[in-house]
């Protein structure tokens, strides 16, 4: 019997508003990843950005200085965990 692990809060709309603000393409994201020896694939960044791909944290580290992001709350900006059933 496999049980999966879900994520259960998702970054990735956070992340792809943030690489927008940053006027980044998923491309250039990736690209600029690479250069900082974190390896990155623009199909990787989008499954990140549409919550289906985990995030490691060398990869938030590095987002948070190509986006030039001041605090590592940006990325869990707006989050809530969700609410026990009755």
């Amino acid at each position: 019997m496999s049980n999966k692990l879900k994520q259960d809060l998702s970054i990735g709309q956070n992340l792809k508003a943030l690489r927008k603000k940053a006027n980044l393409t998923q491309r250039d994201a990736s690209a600029q990843l690479e250069l900082l020896g974190v390896p990155m694939t623009e199909d990787i960044l989008a499954k990140m950005e549409q919550g289906k791909y985990s995030v490691r944290i060398s990869v938030l580290i590095a987002l948070k200085q190509i986006y030039g992001i001041h605090s590592f709350d940006a990325f869990f900006e707006g989050l809530r965990l969700p609410a026990k059933p009755a």
